[in-house]
């Protein structure tokens, strides 16, 4: 074969073990920033090329409904953010959403989760079979968790089957901490992930 070959199929190599890397979640898109990012240059075309060649497809669902909780705020759980999500350091703003998750054993089960609003970074998160009347007034819906937990849902939960919650907690536990807060690069941080954000910030009050 000329070297001209070679080299794209030296390329398509690439292309598909950052996509297995991705456990097959990553579109065109980010696999041009992480192949770039790793001294790989390229064009998102490029890169959709030889997914198309190579029968490379996201596994994420792109259907998300999402279960809304509706009511009215008790006067001491305002929303102080009043929907301005914009900050230039982690900390000064948090976000807190609920969401749904079906099991086999016990049936309906619940998420809630923290964001850093800066970083993206989820720093906190309580699983379980019940959602108790704390856990539900600290559920303000916002539009940064809901974002969230859509790509939970499509990346990770309709993906599978869990029959009870520790089964159903082990693969939260291994999406947030494994793959959401130090693997997964986000597009509203710069295409890196939410640890490297959070990182960043530290160095800069260091």
């Amino acid at each position: 074969p000329s070297n001209k070959r070679m080299e794209y199929e030296k390329f398509g190599r690439k292309v598909k073990q950052a996509f297995e890397d991705s456990k097959r979640r990553y579109g065109a898109v980010k696999l041009c920033h992480v192949l770039n990012g790793a001294g790989t240059p390229c064009s998102i075309k490029r890169v959709q090329r030889h997914m198309a060649e190579q029968g490379l497809r996201s596994v994420v669902v792109k259907k998300y409904s999402h279960h809304a909780n509706h009511g009215s705020i008790p006067d001491d759980k305002v929303n102080i953010l009043e929907r301005d999500f914009g900050t230039e350091t982690i900390n000064p703003k948090w976000c807190t959403d609920i969401t749904y998750i079906h099991v086999q054993k016990e049936g309906w089960t619940y998420l809630a989760s923290v964001m850093d609003l800066c970083s993206r970074k989820i720093i906190g998160y309580a699983y379980g079979t019940s959602m108790t009347a704390e856990l539900a007034m600290k559920a303000v819906e916002n539009a940064c968790m809901e974002s969230f937990h859509s790509v939970l849902k499509k990346e990770e939960i309709y993906l599978h089957t869990y029959q009870d919650t520790k089964e159903a907690r082990r693969a939260i536990f291994e999406y947030i901490e494994g793959w959401y807060n130090r693997k997964r690069i986000h597009s509203a941080i710069g295409y890196i992930t939410p640890q490297q954000k959070e990182d960043e910030e530290l160095k800069k009050t260091a």
